[in-house]
């Protein structure tokens, strides 16, 4: 049902190209592109219908930096999600505790907020709940929620800054405080203006010839089936190898996604299509991180998910056009952090 369903999207968009976009027009690809993308927001001030609490995303910001969060004292969350890298770590696998590596690579954080569900198997709804996950897990932080609340307790400055932000909380430093927290902050980590929200507004300067051709061959062959919406994917889960499975070393065959989940059969090797927002800035690709060439990547994806033979120029002019998906990278002054007190409790190794 699944294969069938991306392939009527597929066609759908195809006889729509083939007929409206036989020359890659500007405005007649702009009016397809509206109808399935979105741009990125000048800012985030509100989620969900409220507004953001600045106090919380000050907080959180704190917290994101904060490396006694973890059980060394060592890793922060900035650690796989480098906001200087492109929201991502720019390694296979992130190492985590006492140099043990991850079983998958790091997604970036940037604009993961429009992404309807966190990880690459979405098993965490939104942002705060995957921020639980790392700090619990063996491989990354190694820590506990009792552990992560002794630290901040015993810091006076996080004491008030707790208390701040969560004015109506009876115990304002709970494990649910600090990923509410973070996630506050992450919410504002969006990457608007990239050239192609440009080209959506109505800049038919912002993509070249050969960007506009691309954008044409992403949505006539049907990439946009599966990468569309505001953050080019992130919104529903497909079969990585709905036409041609991948080999073992870019689909490892102990890692089958999203059934770790569910435990449905169907849902075996099935991921979370990846959002496309800045991806010449995230290589390497795939949940195994194992392919660093964004070219390659294309071409493995008209293999496996289109049944389709992308030749070089293609690749080369889709890849262009991915290229223009990289937007205004957020500008954040790294916090000064409060001292730890004698009762804070001390590293492990």
């Amino acid at each position: 049902m699944r294969k069938l369903m991306i392939t009527s999207i597929a066609l759908a968009l195809a006889g729509l190209a083939a007929q409206s976009l036989a020359a890659p027009d500007p405005e007649q690809l702009r009016t397809l592109a509206k109808a399935l993308f979105d741009v990125i927001p000048e800012e985030m001030i509100e989620h969900r219908g409220k507004p953001l609490n600045p106090d919380q995303v000050e907080l959180g910001k704190m917290l994101f930096f904060e490396p006694r969060i973890s059980r060394s004292h060592i890793i922060t969350c900035h650690t796989c999600h480098s906001l200087a890298t492109g929201g991502a770590d720019n390694v296979p696998a992130s190492v985590g505790h006492g140099w043990q590596r991850g079983p998958r690579n790091s997604p970036t954080v940037l604009n993961a907020v429009f992404n309807a569900a966190q990880f690459w198997d979405g098993r965490a709804k939104d942002l705060a709940e995957q921020a639980k996950g790392p700090v619990q897990a063996m491989v990354e932080m190694n820590n506990t929620p009792e552990r992560v609340v002794e630290a901040l307790s015993s810091i006076p400055q996080y004491v008030e800054l707790f208390r701040k932000a969560f004015p109506d909380e009876k115990d304002p430093i709970t494990f649910d405080t600090v990923t509410r927290a973070i996630e506050a902050f992450e919410i504002t980590l969006v990457t608007p203006n990239a050239r192609f929200d440009r080209f959506l507004k109505g800049d038919d300067k912002a993509m070249n010839a050969q960007e506009l051709e691309g954008l044409r061959l992403f949505m006539d062959t049907g990439c946009a089936a599966c990468h569309n919406g505001r953050n080019f994917g992130g919104q529903a889960y497909f079969p990585f190898g709905v036409v041609e499975r991948p080999g073992a070393e870019i689909l490892p065959e102990d890692d089958k996604g999203r059934f770790q989940v569910t435990q449905t059969a169907t849902d075996e090797y099935v991921f979370r299509a990846s959002p496309l927002r800045n991806v010449e800035l995230t290589a390497p690709y795939f949940h195994s991180g194992q392919v660093w060439d964004l070219e390659q990547a294309v071409s493995i994806m008209g293999t496996a998910q289109l049944g389709r033979d992308i030749s070089e120029n293609e690749a080369r002019a889709i890849t262009a056009f991915l290229r223009t998906l990289t937007g205004e990278q957020p500008k954040v002054t790294v916090p000064i952090l409060p001292p730890s007190t004698l009762d804070t409790p001390r590293p492990e190794h």
